[in-house]
C-alpha cells in the first residue's frame, strides 16, 4: 500500500491516503485512495502503478472504470488503488466512508529501492512491500 501511495506521488497524484481497511471489509487490507487532476491524469496514475507494480511482481485484477477514467479502481488483493477525478472523489466521498478505519502513515513506510518505470530493470521479487 506504501509502494502504491509512494508511486502515485511521484506521478503527481493529489491528497492520497492510505486506509487500514482489514478489520472492517473483506475485500482487502488496505485501500489507497489518490486525486488526479483529470481524465488524462487518472489515466497516467492508472498506467504508472500498471508498469510498475508489475515490474514487482504484483498484479491486479481487470480494472474498473479505465475507460471513463472518472474512478479507476486496481485491486491487487490485499491492497486496492481507488484513482478519481476531483469531482468523483467529492461525490463518493471514499474519505467519509473509511474515516473510521486507522490511517496508515505511508510516508514512514521504509521501502525497497523503486526502479523507474522506464528502466528495464528485471523485476524485483519482493512484493511484500506492496502490503506494508
Amino acid at each position: 500500500a506504501a509502494t502504491c501511495a509512494h508511486l502515485a506521488e511521484e506521478k503527481k497524484g493529489l491528497d492520497i491516503r492510505v486506509y487500514e481497511v482489514g478489520q472492517y471489509l473483506h475485500v482487502g487490507d488496505y485501500f489507497v485512495v489518490v486525486t488526479g487532476t483529470s481524465r488524462p491524469h487518472v489515466k497516467a496514475l492508472h498506467q504508472e502503478l500498471h508498469v510498475r507494480l508489475k515490474k514487482m511482481g504484483a498484479l491486479h485484477g481487470e480494472p474498473e472504470g479505465a475507460d471513463m477514467a472518472w474512478w479507476v479502481v486496481l485491486d491487487y488483493g490485499t491492497v486496492v488503488v481507488h484513482a478519481l477525478q476531483p469531482e468523483a472523489r467529492e461525490y463518493y466521498d471514499l474519505d467519509r466512508l473509511y474515516s473510521e478505519c486507522p490511517e496508515l502513515d505511508w510516508r514512514e513506510v521504509e521501502l525497497p529501492p523503486l526502479e523507474p518505470a522506464a528502466a528495464d530493470a528485471a523485476p524485483a521479487s519482493d512484493a511484500e512491500a506492496l502490503e506494508a
